[in-house]
Parts: structure tokens; sequence; C-alpha cells
């Protein structure tokens, strides 16, 4: 993949380095268009060393406006009001708006990152509107301090990625996934709840968003950085995650249950802290199995399970695998043992085996790298 990163003459300019790098790292290669105000906030030799291309601040007889703008994205991080509003209007007084307007020529994808006050980010609505329906992208500033502030770079990488479109099969397919634990409160301060992080939900949102989905998320307790581009319904309890499954799984094409959701709650809360001067015993209730009710509310739509073992030989997962898909009616079921090392709850990497009519063993892996294997799988079933 290759991304042109036009930076413009803002204070978030400062954030276009970490970004260049991030792009690096997720395998793009990056060619930078530098303003002549961004000049004066960053050194080239900054963007340089980040992108490891020589950095364009003036055209010359290499035409690079038309060399660059047919690359897979013209991204413009940060992007200031005048670079948007001279764009809007087709105005090319510099290098960056005569690429952008090149690229539009073309029909090289485009997208925005605005970065300024927020006055001005209101000023300039009408431009930034008339340009969405021209095809162009945008990725939401962060509203803070009377400021439109530079999103986090995850945020714009993935945006990015989705825009480029090179896997794009999930496109026009609604998918729903839960992920993180749930907490079963025991008093208004205390509860019961599991080490669940979240990182795998959050890998296979990642995955699902850059393949073109329409994505939804409903969270419970996580330990990770849920994108602000990604829609998402914080839940706390199983009640409340399982009453909100129900809710919406009928408008999804695809569910993924990654979520660990609590198998029993208390009978019942206390309405005030509970003494710590005196012994305490607890009954607990199992909790509703929403997984078993998917498929009687959504008959059509493609379940995706997930089944945590502990320290059991492969071929009982592999069992408890089968059984969940005669029991639940899940079309694929991924079972990993969190006795692993290095594929506990909360670790970066995990060891799984994908099981529908035929067994699938991905070894310890990213789950980046998991995530695609599984929906690669997906697709598989579903295009049969």
């Amino acid at each position: 993949m290759n991304i042109v990163l036009c930076v413009t003459g803002s204070i978030a300019a400062t954030e276009s380095i970490k970004l260049a790098r991030e792009l690096r790292r997720r395998g793009v290669d990056v060619t930078c268009f530098m303003s002549d105000d961004a000049c004066k906030i960053i050194h080239p030799n900054a963007m340089e060393f980040a992108t490891g291309e020589k950095v364009i601040t003036e055209l010359s007889g290499e035409i690079e406006h038309v060399k660059f703008s047919q690359k897979d994205l013209i991204l413009v991080a940060p992007a200031t009001a005048n670079v948007i509003s001279k764009f809007a209007y087709k105005i090319a007084d510099n290098p960056i708006n005569s690429l952008l307007i090149t690229a539009y020529g073309y029909k090289t994808p485009i997208l925005f990152v605005p970065s300024m006050h927020d006055s001005m980010y209101k000023a300039v609505a009408s431009n930034i509107e008339k340009l969405k329906k021209e095809g162009i992208n945008f990725v939401k500033p962060r509203i803070e301090e009377s400021k439109a502030k530079f999103p986090k770079i995850e945020d714009i990488v993935l945006k990015s990625l989705r825009t480029i479109g090179t896997n794009k099969d999930f496109t026009g397919k609604k998918v729903l996934i839960s992920l993180g634990g749930t907490y079963e409160a025991i008093d208004p301060i205390r509860g019961i709840s599991n080490k669940s992080s979240g990182k795998m939900g959050l890998a296979l949102a990642k995955e699902a968003f850059i393949r073109g989905a329409d994505l939804k998320l409903i969270r419970g307790k996580v330990d990770v950085d849920i994108p602000k581009s990604f829609d998402t319904i914080f839940t706390e309890s199983s009640k409340e995650m399982n009453d909100k499954t129900k809710e919406l799984v009928s408008e999804y094409d695809i569910f993924i249950a990654t979520a660990a959701v609590s198998d029993f709650a208390p009978i019942e809360k206390e309405n005030s802290k509970i003494s710590s001067s005196f012994d305490l015993s607890l009954e607990f209730k199992p909790t509703e199995k929403i997984i078993k009710q998917i498929k009687d509310i959504n008959p059509k739509i493609f379940l995706i399970g997930f089944k945590a073992e502990y320290n059991i030989p492969e071929v009982d997962m592999i069992k408890l695998a089968k059984k969940q898909i005669k029991n639940v009616g899940t079309d694929l079921v991924v079972a990993n043992d969190v006795s692993i090392k290095g594929c506990g709850f909360g670790s970066d990497d995990n060891e799984v085996i994908l099981v529908d009519d035929d067994i699938f063993k991905i070894k310890i892996s990213s789950k980046e790298e998991i995530a695609k294997a599984i929906f690669d799988r997906i697709f598989e079933l579903i295009s049969k």
C-alpha cells in the first residue's frame, strides 16, 4: 500500500511524525507533502526520517502533483480550514491543493483529518459537507477545550486502511461483536467479574472495520482503548449485555460472541456497602445463556462462538466446541486453552482451533493475525 501524507500548518503537524511511523509499521509506504506553514512547525527532516522518503515542499519539473496523484490514498493530516476550503472550490495555488485536485480527477481516495480551533471547524462545516457529498472522506476530530483536536493515531490508521479497501469482502455486511467481561454487583461498590481484557474482540472489530463491515460493538469491562470511530454500546452486567444483544441481533448478518459473560450472578444485591467486620457468604444463580437464543431470534445470522477452556486435551476441547455447535447452533467455534503460556486472558497472542465441519489449528500468533484468519474462514463459509 502507498499513501501520500499531506501535512499542513496546524500545530497538530507534530503528531504527523507519529502517524507516519505507525503507517510504516503497518507495512504502508508513505510519501510526504508539506505546506510552507507546516515547515514552520516541524522541519521537513523530521518527516523524511519518519517516512524514509524525501519530503516534497514545492513542485518541480517532475510534476510531483501528477506523479503521486494515483497512489492508494491521499491523507491530509492535519487538515486546516485553509486546505479544506480551497479544495472545496478546487483552488490549486500550492503543491498540496494541486495534488488534491489532480487526485480527485483520477478518483483517488482522499481522507481529511481536520485539526483547528472549534470556531473555525464550525465555520468550514458547509465546505466539509460539500466535500462529503463529492465522496471525500473525513475522520472526526476530538472536540476538547474549544478545539477540534487531532484524533488518536489508531483511529486515523484504521480509517485510512478502510478507505483504501484492498480487501473489502465484508462491505454491506452488518457485523455485531460482543467483547470484554461482565460485572455482577454484590453491593454498590463491590462485585464479581473475570479476567477478560477485550483484546481478541477488539482485534476482530478492527479487522471487520478495515474489511468494510457495518460494525457495532457491545462492550463490557475491557482493558483496551476502543477507537472513537467504532459504534459502541457500553454494558456492565450480564443482564444488560444479554438484553442489548437480544434487542439488536435481529438486524445483523454476523454475530461474534467474544464477550466473557458471567455464568453466575448473586441472588441478591445489597443496597448499601456490606460491612467487612463479619464473615460473608453469598448465594449465586445461573445467568441467562444468551448465545442459545441467537438463532431463535435471527435464524439466518452467521453465529461465531468462543470456547475458552483450561488445561484440557485438544481432543476434548474440539468435542466441547462441536457440542456447542449442536446445542447452540453456532456456525463456527473458536476454541482455546487459556492455560497455555502466553495465551491467557489479557495476552497479546493466542493459540486457537477453528471448529465447524472442518478443524483448523492456528499456532501461537498475534491476536491480529488470528482475527484475519477468523474473518477469512467466515468469508469462506458464508460464500458457499
